[in-house]
């Protein structure tokens, strides 16, 4: 029997099966993929908003936040509200993009005048209510004379008043709303966690 007249059963047959998937049997797996998706956006989403950390450099905020303090900030409010007066916020210095974050009180908004007198803080000529423990300001700065903010103009100033760099001096100045990077909520502190004020 020569090779070629082999029976077509026992011949070589080169049509592999054919596997067919079922649309309908991948729905559980996609659903369940998306819903993995989903969850990680939303926690990616909840973190760049509220959740990025800042290390407090230096002491210009005590008693409030403390040199090596972590705090985090909320960068969403800030993108939809103009952050009010007494709120902590968090800035890249204006002109020095090179610069670390700064976190300073803000004590004038757009369109306020602001002065510092007999060791006070006057903002439109009435005396500015700190939330903060602070002492008298010895040096008055740029604000000795009366200061009126811009229409988007914010007057900062540390809470350690005698040892803070802000608005009061060139290096810092007013500040805008666009280096605002966001507002401190919460500390992680080596003696304190919790909301900041």
């Amino acid at each position: 029997m020569s090779i070629f007249s082999r029976k077509k059963k026992d011949s070589l047959n080169f049509n592999r099966k054919r596997v067919h998937f079922e649309i309908a049997s991948l729905k559980p797996l996609a659903i369940l993929l998306a819903q993995i998706a989903l969850v990680v956006l939303a926690a990616f989403g909840v973190v760049e908003a509220f959740g990025i950390r800042v290390d407090v450099p230096g002491e210009s905020m005590e008693p409030t936040l403390s040199s090596g303090d972590v705090v985090l900030m909320n960068r969403l409010f800030v993108k939809l509200v103009p952050p009010g007066s007494n709120e902590v916020v968090v800035f890249l210095p204006p002109n020095n993009l090179s610069a670390q974050y700064s976190i300073k009180r803000i004590v004038g908004r757009p369109g306020d005048t602001v002065q510092v007198k007999n060791g006070r803080i006057y903002v439109n000529g009435e005396a500015f209510h700190d939330k903060a423990d602070t002492d008298d300001i010895v040096d008055a700065g740029l604000a000795a004379s009366e200061i009126l903010l811009d229409e988007d103009e914010y007057f900062v100033i540390g809470d350690n008043r005698n040892n803070s760099e802000d608005s009061r001096y060139e290096t810092i100045g007013c500040i805008h709303r666009e280096d605002i990077m966001g507002s401190v909520w919460f500390v992680i502190g080596s003696d304190r966690i919790g909301l900041v004020y």
